[in-house]
């Protein structure tokens, strides 16, 4: 898609209020490929007031109505998924199956569950002597990540808008192509004006003005911990309500009865997706002592064949984060048995998919977020020991749990803290729940859980 050097606001493509731009580069070859607006604080104010003046009208609609204009954005999604797909390899540098697949694959599931949802959802309640209404909270502020660009969207607009809110979207600076392609669909899905708006912009200019305005009754932000934590504070500053999802440092539990080479097969594979630039991957497989020689020796084995089939990090302060991680890593005595901080490639933000072995629970790259495809290999003695290391970091997102039979893996999962666990391999969700524990954020995404996050409650007594 050829960037708009506009904004979307109250339904049109409008100039920014300044000239300042962001350049978008292709990580694979370094190449800028476009510019969009750096939007700033009176950009935004002009989005939520858009965004407030459209709230009235828009929360009157019948669900069904709303239901349809979510249809609608499905299926504009759908025939633009070649498009969309190469957007994101364009800016983010997926490689194009997986961006057909699942970077637009999933995000059109997602939209569609919200239709359905947003139909048959029960707005009230009867509760003895009272009425309980679900009303929209009002004006979301969004502000999303680049390592899923147009997942992220969706998984917060399709659920406000479903809700009756109105959305302003701050997307992440390196993926903004994605998000204009997004206000594109919403345009054509015949949204009224105001209902949504996009503002490009950087986090410390566009991010913070969203989050610390008067006007936008809820952040509903996606990124690291740190951020999240500023974003946390400024809404609470304001008292107003704040959606986080957040880090992760997933555990990957392979208890002795499991295929232990289907585990570390799928294990690799997770966190070699996308190039390890998810904040659910498995980044720590945990291996019993009998069985852990071996399960290093297929990770291994099974991170090199990827060699060139994964694409490049999004830039390249986050290539040299993930090379310095794997730095420290070695410094503090984990055995490198794959990849390592050698460059792949003359030109782009590549890393090679990396393993480590020998990995203790207290070293830096067992207990932090790298954000690339780097694996810890860690042992234990028995199921408590798994259990100790598993829960053994702020982090509290996602896990697995592999086992020969599922009540065994079950039982496990039920003692991690986590807020979502595959057992043996289990599939995609777009209806489950998703978020974490601990610093791993504050709220749910998805399904019923993610569209009640952009409601509020109002009892009327009889």
């Amino acid at each position: 898609m050829k960037a708009q050097q506009a904004l979307y606001i109250d339904g049109v493509w409008r100039p920014a209020a300044g000239p300042d731009a962001i350049e978008v580069v292709n990580p694979a070859d370094e190449q800028v490929i476009g510019r969009v607006p750096a939007g700033s604080a009176e950009d935004v104010d002009h989005a939520v007031r858009a965004a407030r003046a459209a709230l009235a009208a828009w929360s009157a609609t019948p669900p069904a109505e709303r239901a349809a204009r979510l249809t609608a954005l499905r299926d504009v999604l759908v025939a633009r998924k070649e498009e969309i797909a190469q957007t994101i390899t364009a800016e983010l540098g997926a490689p194009p199956a997986f961006a057909q697949a699942v970077h637009v694959g999933a995000p059109i599931a997602v939209a569609g569950s919200y239709a359905e949802l947003a139909a048959a959802f029960a707005f009230e309640e009867k509760v003895g002597n009272s009425v309980v209404h679900l009303e929209p909270i009002g004006v979301v502020g969004a502000i999303t990540p680049w390592n899923y660009p147009l997942h992220q969207v969706v998984a917060k607009v399709a659920p406000a808008l479903a809700a009756g809110c109105t959305v302003v979207l701050k997307p992440a600076e390196d993926t903004p192509l994605t998000a204009q392609a997004f206000a594109a669909a919403v345009h054509e899905a015949g949204f009224p004006a105001g209902v949504f708006n996009l503002v490009t912009g950087l986090g410390p200019v566009a991010g913070q003005a969203l989050a610390e305005h008067p006007d936008v009754d809820l952040v509903s932000f996606t990124g690291s911990t740190a951020v999240g934590r500023r974003i946390g504070a400024t809404a609470g500053a304001h008292v107003k309500k704040a959606a986080l999802e957040l880090g992760g440092k997933s555990a990957n539990v392979i208890l002795p009865s499991a295929d232990l080479a289907k585990a570390v097969n799928v294990g690799v594979a997770n966190v070699m997706s996308n190039s390890g630039q998810a904040c659910n991957a498995w980044t720590r497989m945990l291996v019993h002592t009998s069985q852990y020689d071996r399960a290093v020796e297929l990770a291994a084995a099974a991170a090199a064949k990827y060699g060139d089939r994964i694409g490049p990090l999004v830039n390249a302060a986050q290539r040299d984060r993930v090379r310095g991680y794997i730095a420290q890593g070695v410094a503090e005595g984990a055995r490198l048995v794959a990849g390592g901080t050698d460059t792949p490639h003359e030109r782009g933000h590549y890393v090679s998919p990396t393993v480590f072995a020998d990995v203790t629970p207290t070293m830096t790259i067992a207990q932090e977020e790298i954000f690339g495809p780097v694996l810890s290999v860690l042992r234990y003695e028995d199921e408590d020991d798994a259990l100790r290391i598993a829960n053994g970091t702020v982090y509290g997102l996602a896990g697995a749990v592999w086992a020969g039979d599922e009540s065994e893996a079950v039982a496990f999962a039920r003692r991690m803290d986590a807020g979502q666990i595959d057992i043996n391999g289990g599939r995609f969700n777009p209806l489950a729940p998703f978020g974490g524990y601990k610093q791993s954020g504050v709220g749910r995404e998805l399904g019923v859980h993610g569209l009640t996050e952009y409601l509020q409650t109002k009892s009327l007594q009889f």
